[in-house]
């Protein structure tokens, strides 16, 4: 089953994490045969005496910084569809692109250059994720190509479709995958004045863990990939990094979730559970919108 076939769009800057993040666009583009989009957001300086020729100036630098880029990626072996050079806010360019190739798939660094080299995408790729339709991959901390896949589900559409995409990278890449789902807190039951009952706690977890089981076994005949299976208690969040930073500190970890989960007691709620992880994973996070978001840019 292929994870998407049609098009990516890489967002850089030139930094470090733009370079890890396009040496994942390029990795996943060959594998796939996706067309390739590449786009550097600029943002000029307020009104001055020089405006004409600082906005002149920056354009010319954006340019050179797109050219180097583009040449770097067709040195590695890939196919650049189109190179954008885009002035405005680097968050809402990169997403009005992104709707406007109808791009499968958003790349971005973590971290950018900072405020003086004119987009900084280290708070930019938290605006893209907040507002994206699209799934967004950030790259960050050197983790690619993924060893170790680790999917956060509560059985949302969200996480669903966070975990077929992530499953399907795995794949690509020979990874483990890692199904995990938490309790904030275990199942209560309010029976007779009792707080909690501990036979229909336990009868709660044991159909969780069938669901989750039979949520492994969709993304087995789906990828042939068999996921490990993991259900626990605690912060959410917090057990997710944890399956992604546990054994070898060398492993690199991919971590998938979606952008908003069911909102109920009894599973993870990935709506402010995704952004924790975005900014406390050490690696790659991969977070895909709910479906009923896909395509329908919020403005």
């Amino acid at each position: 089953m292929s994870i998407f076939s049609g098009k990516m769009l890489l967002a850089t800057d030139g930094s470090d994490d733009a370079a890890l993040a396009a040496r994942a666009a390029v990795d996943m583009a060959r594998k796939t045969g996706s067309e390739l989009h590449v786009v550097h957001a600029w943002h000029s300086v307020p009104s001055t005496r020089f405006e004409s020729d600082i906005h002149a100036q920056l354009k010319r630098e954006a340019r050179e910084v797109l050219a180097e880029q583009v040449e770097r990626i067709k040195g590695d072996g890939a196919n650049v569809a189109e190179a954008h050079l885009r002035e405005g806010p680097a968050a809402d360019e990169i997403l009005d692109l992104a709707e406007e190739v109808g791009a499968d798939l958003i790349v971005i660094g973590s971290r950018g250059l900072g405020p003086v080299k004119r987009v900084v995408l280290g708070s930019v790729s938290e605006g893209v994720v907040h507002d994206a339709t699209r799934p967004v991959l950030v790259l960050r901390g050197g983790g690619w190509p993924p060893e170790r896949v680790v999917i956060g589900d509560d059985s949302s559409e969200a996480a669903e479709e966070a975990g077929e995409l992530a499953a399907g990278i795995g794949r690509m890449f020979g990874a483990r995958v890692i199904l995990v789902r938490a309790y904030r807190k275990l199942p209560e039951m309010d029976v007779e004045g009792r707080e909690l009952n501990a036979r229909m706690a336990d009868d709660e977890l044991r159909r969780e863990e069938r669901k989750l089981w039979e949520r492994a076994t969709q993304i087995q005949e789906a990828h042939e990939v068999r996921p490990a299976v993991r259900l626990s208690a605690g912060d959410p969040a917090a057990r997710i990094l944890e399956a992604a930073e546990e054994g070898d500190a060398s492993e690199k970890a991919l971590v998938a979730v979606g952008s908003r989960g069911l909102g109920t007691m009894r599973r993870m709620r990935l709506g402010s559970v995704s952004t924790k992880v975005l900014r406390a994973a050490k690696g790659p996070v991969l977070i895909h919108p709910h479906p009923g978001d896909v395509h329908e840019r919020r403005v």
